[in-house]
């Protein structure tokens, strides 16, 4: 198996982890938090059900299928940048990401809304002093904060592995 298949096989099974993770979550909220139940677990950490149809902060609500689309696109480009950079690191960070932008994406797919992934997004997870969200929006946020570390982990090339400098002007710059 090549490195760029290695770190493309990473990434899906990292993606199908977290995808997993979410939706069994969500299953579980849909389940145990119908009717307005609320689960109080620790000192203002708790289980709430709530349907959002847009961003997070429900920025953007009603607007499920454009948001889903441009968060495909945006998962291309990363998805093709990142199995171009070295380290380990990057590929896992990206799978959680990629994961979890996903996981929300089946939600507007399959949830109950208004035409295409005009469905709403399950967040359960309520710390009364923080935006409700899910195993989804942590995942996408932890993955980007573990993309940052990574683009700062990459070795800084060497001088025989540097591109051939330009001659300007008769001088090698």
């Amino acid at each position: 198996m090549t490195a760029g298949a290695r770190r493309g096989a990473t990434l899906a099974t990292v993606a199908a982890v977290v995808i997993a993770a979410d939706q069994a979550t969500k299953h579980w909220a849909v389940n145990a938090l119908d009717r307005g139940r609320v689960i109080d677990v620790l000192w203002t950490l708790r289980f709430k059900l709530h349907f959002n149809s847009g961003l997070a902060f429900s920025l953007g609500s009603g607007r499920g299928g454009l948001i889903a689309l441009v968060g495909l696109v945006v998962l291309a480009v990363l998805v093709r940048s990142v199995l171009a950079w070295p380290g380990r690191l990057a590929p896992i960070a990206a799978g959680v990401v990629v994961g979890g932008a996903l996981g929300n994406i089946v939600d507007r797919a399959f949830r109950a809304g208004s035409g295409a992934l005009g469905g709403s997004v399950i967040d359960f997870i309520d710390v009364q002093w923080w935006p409700v969200f899910n195993v989804a929006d942590m995942a996408v946020t932890i993955g980007a904060l573990l993309l940052i570390v990574s683009s700062f982990l990459q070795p800084e090339p060497d001088a025989a592995t540097q591109a051939p400098t330009v001659a300007i002007a008769g001088r090698e710059e």
